[in-house]
């Protein structure tokens, strides 16, 4: 189905009002201005999300942590069948899907990232074929609210998609909650590495027990269904038999979870298992993402986490023999302004690595490092932090805002202060 048949009147009204927007946005040197396209494109034609997806095969791709880099993965297994159309830079609110969506009108496939609070109504929008659910943790309580809620209204959402596959994660509890009375699932086990927001039954309120990796509701029959697809440290395991070799560029157990999940959702759409794999595989910088950085006699290594679940799994990929390790945090309006989490996250295991403590909030984040008994010291400025290290390799640790001001100021060439 051509562009021309499936978009109204009023939606090639909102596609021109993008388009000059945008142009008007980069003109002025504020960015590529794909979002305040999407933005009026909206205000002119609400419906034209809807119109964009017409004709397309579409994975959603939603959960707390990896959605970038599991929709990354998604897009290049399933560019082995067919152009992609799909986020570049994490937008996963309904002005950056209509953007992604507008920059590659003709592709038959997509593979968009959705924040977990839009994905009912985007669903709504443009009728997937499959969605990805990824994980469920406390995210920016001022913002999301209770998890729980989340859960109840991402299974609310799932029950009006009947024959979409739904590529779950039997490893959370929440996410098998969602998934778990829809009539086409596909269990992935992909990992659990945090469990802080699983100790309760979300349908019963009862106690979760938890035994080598299984885990059921004390007081129901709910319980971790059998996985078609697992992963361990070197293979990815699916159905009939199905093993096939599994090597990453990307780092970390956490990874090897999301590579799973976007190849059983690409198998689902008719790609072939082990193309998916090999495309997922190769997939190395996300948004700037794990990216490597030469900054002056530094080589440093770019991480990002968000919430406590993200933190957790991304200290885990911090490297012991680095020569430091600059931990960034802000207190942002899009990092949650309340950094309560940073209890809930283990920084105790950072002995013999240089630590400094940096961003906005980086006397919040000192005081916490000081009760872990991690020796550390505070620069405030990122930059600043990475230029204290000792020359070498440095990992950086950086919530959302800071990851992004850091890679600005890199991009400018701060890094030369």
């Amino acid at each position: 189905m051509g562009t021309s048949t499936r978009i109204t009147g009023r939606g090639r009204l909102a596609l021109r009002a993008a388009k000059a927007a945008s142009w008007a946005s980069l003109k002025a040197g504020r960015g590529k201005g794909s979002m305040i396209g999407g933005l009026v494109a909206l205000k002119i034609d609400p419906r034209l999300m809807e119109q964009l997806g017409r004709g397309r095969r579409t994975v959603l791709v939603t959960g707390t942590n990896g959605k970038s880099t599991t929709t990354r993965m998604t897009a290049a297994a399933l560019e082995t069948m067919d152009s992609v159309a799909t986020q570049a830079d994490g937008a996963n609110m309904d002005a950056g899907i209509v953007a992604a969506l507008v920059a590659n009108q003709d592709a038959p496939l997509a593979a968009i990232e959705v924040d977990e609070l839009h994905t009912p109504h985007v669903a709504d929008a443009l009728d997937p074929e499959a969605i990805v659910l990824l994980n469920l943790s406390r995210d920016q309580l001022d913002r999301v609210g209770e998890i729980n809620m989340i859960e109840r209204k991402l299974r609310a959402g799932l029950e009006r998609h009947p024959d979409a596959v739904v590529v779950a994660n039997c490893d959370d509890v929440l996410v098998t909650s969602v998934a778990y009375d829809h009539p086409n699932v596909v269990w992935v086990a992909a990992g659990a590495g945090w469990a802080g927001d699983s100790v309760s039954c979300p349908r019963t309120g009862e106690p979760i027990l938890w035994e080598d990796g299984h885990w059921r509701s004390t007081g129901s029959e709910f319980a971790r269904p059998e996985p078609d697809w697992w992963v361990d440290d070197e293979n990815l395991y699916g159905p009939d038999g199905l093993v096939l070799p599994m090597t990453l560029t990307l780092p970390g157990r956490a990874n090897r979870g999301n590579a799973a999940q976007a190849v059983a959702a690409a198998v689902a759409l008719g790609a072939d298992p082990a193309a998916a794999v090999a495309a997922a595989g190769v997939v190395e910088e996300v948004a700037g993402r794990y990216k490597t950085v030469q900054v002056g006699p530094h080589s440093v290594h770019m991480l990002l986490a968000k919430n406590p679940a993200g933190w957790q799994e991304a200290l885990s990929m911090i490297d012991p023999t680095v020569d430091g390790l600059v931990i960034a945090v802000n207190g942002q309006v899009p990092d949650g302004e309340d950094l309560s989490w940073l209890w809930d996250v283990r920084f105790e295991h950072f002995e013999g690595v240089q630590v400094v403590a940096s961003g906005e909030r980086g006397t919040d984040l000192a005081v916490r490092l000081t009760y872990a008994g991690v020796e550390h010291t505070l620069v405030a400025d990122p930059v600043r932090a990475i230029a204290s290290c000792p020359p070498g390799r440095v990992e950086v640790l950086a919530n959302y805002t800071a990851f992004r001001d850091l890679n600005t100021a890199l991009a400018k060439g701060a890094a030369h202060v």
